[in-house]
């Protein structure tokens, strides 16, 4: 790669060449004639090649000056563009946010966080997927990825899903509440509250344990403060499989808000009256990752 010295000489080549005069050149790039003189005589030993000639008071570019010229131009325009690319670098302008998130993200906050910060950062490549919390958790700490949306904590008790390391930080950006999903022609659509109690009796379509134990846990001990056994009659690993199971009348089921969207005529969703507490979803990160990146998504967060 040139040194500093060395692109000022092309720089000021290429203002000589513009002007053809040493003087004119000189006061362009606010430098004394005999300095500039200098400059161009150095480049073109270095060269070793001819790149001016006097022709009746005036400079004129040789056949090899020329070629240079059009050379130079197209370097000196790529090395300014990679200049600014790693200042926009350094600005977090460019770059990729590898994000992961649980899937009851994706119907809300992911889309508004990632809205926001596309139209603010274009030019960013977002490498996104949908992970569970516990697999965020362990990427996070061995660095694979930037930054989760996550639920490191179920609202049972307080208890902890996933015991975040002293090394990771997070912060609490959305409360949920868990809502029924009903088949459209049930007797109960048309209340719009229900108590957790009133679906003792029907069978049910569950996330499936392996794909969130913490998740099916917790909601199956709600059922039984509630004083129930849910009757699982199918399961499923997304919500869409879910909501889709719903509504073929297969069962009712017990989701996390907020809910995909639905035809109303297929499946419905109610609030539960009972007073149960809310989920919480958290961004979580390593402070030890200094990607400018990650910063300025958190920012915006």
């Amino acid at each position: 790669m040139m040194c500093a010295m060395e692109l000022r000489q092309l720089r000021s080549f290429v203002v000589v060449a513009e002007e053809m005069n040493v003087g004119r050149a000189a006061a362009r790039l606010h430098l004394t004639q005999p300095s500039l003189s200098r400059q161009i005589a150095a480049l073109e030993h270095d060269l070793g090649v001819e790149l001016f000639a006097r022709v009746k008071r005036r400079f004129v570019l040789t056949a090899a000056g020329e070629t240079f010229l059009a050379d130079v131009r197209d370097l000196l325009r790529r090395s300014d563009e990679a200049v600014r690319a790693a200042q926009r670098t350094q600005r977090g302008e460019f770059g990729t946010l590898r994000l992961r998130f649980v899937q009851s993200a994706t119907f809300e906050v992911l889309p508004r966080l990632l809205g926001a910060f596309r139209r603010a950062y274009p030019d960013v490549v977002l490498d996104l997927e949908s992970w569970t919390t516990l697999r965020q958790t362990d990427a996070l700490r061995d660095g694979r990825i930037d930054v989760g949306l996550m639920r490191p904590s179920t609202p049972a008790g307080g208890a902890a899903v996933v015991q975040l390391a002293p090394a990771l930080t997070s912060r609490v950006v959305a409360e949920d509440r868990l809502v029924v999903a009903l088949p459209a022609r049930h007797r109960l659509a048309r209340r719009k509250r229900l108590r957790l109690a009133e679906l003792a009796d029907e069978p049910f379509v569950f996330y499936s344990r392996p794909s969130g134990p913490a998740v099916y846990d917790a909601i199956v001990g709600f059922c039984r403060a509630a004083g129930f056994m849910p009757r699982i009659e199918q399961e499923a690993a997304d919500v869409q499989t879910i909501v889709s199971l719903v509504a073929a009348g297969l069962g009712v089921s017990l989701l996390i808000g907020p809910t995909p969207p639905s035809n109303p005529d297929a499946v419905v969703y109610r609030e539960l009256s009972d007073d149960l507490p809310t989920w919480q979803l958290s961004v979580a990160w390593s402070p030890a990752n200094r990607s400018p990146v990650l910063a300025r998504f958190l920012e915006l967060v």
